[in-house]
């Protein structure tokens, strides 16, 4: 096999195999290698978030708590990639989409409403929309005083669909349907409101269907209100079945015989590391080394690869060896900011070369 060209050329290569050249690739071929890598990601571009990193969405802790779960179940060989066991549905993706409705809270006959709208183009078409649930997040902090903290008073808050856009000076109450209605404590600390709002979602994915919410409140000390959607996907293409694997060890002595090497790709190596969050690279691997008459048992070749390194023993000019080619492989889970910025857990599989073969 032709020495690997570059460190970056390996990363944007990994979903198939290490590149193998003569000549350096040009800046054009690296950037349509980029492009088909994003696209084996499910990205139709690099994304591009905002360049100020003050200005960054903080990363929620459940996602963090669900991208530590994923590294330990990865480890324990007992997870499933196509599955969100924290919320008990399949998926492979997770966003926490940012409210992005205009302006901020406005004043109304009985107190204050703040317009919600979720961008939903944030889905592909090809993903299967599993789970959508509301959070909204109440923050008084040292705004309450002991007198109405001792009280028995809450925030009376109603949350409504917009189902059309409303003519001006036609009544708003009959373009919009109820959702919830319910009253939250009074509290120092933040309090949350969650809502399924799985169907409504998936209706929003439909041209000229996504008219947001309207939150209203009503009491005398009103609190900053921060609201996610939480999205989990099913992306069909990159999920598929996959036999439990038991942990794979790749040893370290050199030899010429078709196996797993060490490879470690660093996100910072690519410029990749403005939009990846965690982890900041992983251990890819790749498959290399000859596939030599007669065949071991140790190199996992098929009965064809058998018969192809007997015919090239025989006639070596006419007849290549077999590959060496990954035959096992295991996932990664990749937390990143996507050009919203919005948070996104995204597992993908096939990412880590466990085992190699001839074929």
């Amino acid at each position: 096999m032709r020495p690997c060209v570059a460190r970056v050329v390996a990363c944007v290569l990994l979903a198939s195999c290490l590149l193998s050249t003569r000549s350096a690739p040009s800046p054009g071929d690296l950037n349509a290698q980029e492009r088909l890598f994003l696209s084996s990601l499910g990205l139709s571009s690099r994304p591009r978030p905002a360049d100020s990193r003050p200005q960054r969405r903080h990363v929620p802790s459940a996602l963090w708590r669900m991208f530590r779960s994923s590294e330990h179940r990865k480890k324990a060989q007992d997870s499933d990639p196509c599955t969100v066991a924290e919320y008990g549905v399949k998926g492979n993706i997770i966003r926490y989409v940012q409210d992005q409705g205009e302006g901020g809270e406005v004043p109304s006959w009985n107190g204050l409403e703040k317009q919600l709208f979720f961008n939903m183009s944030v889905l592909q078409p090809v993903e299967q929309l599993t789970l959508a649930r509301l959070e909204v997040r109440f923050h008084w902090g040292p705004l309450l005083s002991s007198e109405l903290l001792s009280s028995d008073r809450g925030l009376s808050v109603t949350l409504y669909r917009v189902i059309r856009a409303t003519l001006k000076g036609a009544d708003r109450q009959t373009n919009r349907r109820l959702l919830l209605s319910q009253s939250v404590q009074l509290q120092p600390e933040s309090t949350a409101v969650t809502l399924d709002l799985t169907s409504v979602a998936e209706s929003w994915r439909k041209p000229g269907r996504n008219y947001g919410l309207v939150l209203e409140m009503l009491d005398l000390s009103l609190p900053l209100v921060q609201s996610s959607l939480v999205l989990v996907s099913l992306n069909p293409e990159q999920c598929r079945s996959r036999q439990r694997r038991s942990a794979v060890h790749l040893p370290v002595s050199p030899s010429n015989v078709c196996r797993a090497r060490r490879l470690y790709i660093d996100f910072k190596d690519v410029g990749w590391q403005d939009w990846i969050i965690a982890p900041q690279g992983y251990m890819a691997n790749y498959c290399h080394g000859e596939c030599p008459f007669p065949l071991s048992e140790t190199l996992n070749g098929t009965n064809h690869a058998i018969l192809q390194t007997l015919v090239h023993s025989l006639d070596p000019q006419g007849t290549p060896q077999p590959c060496c080619v990954p035959i096992r492989l295991s996932p990664i889970s990749m937390l990143y900011y996507d050009n919203n910025d919005n948070v996104v857990l995204r597992h993908y599989q096939d990412m880590v070369v466990d085992e190699c073969g001839c074929r």
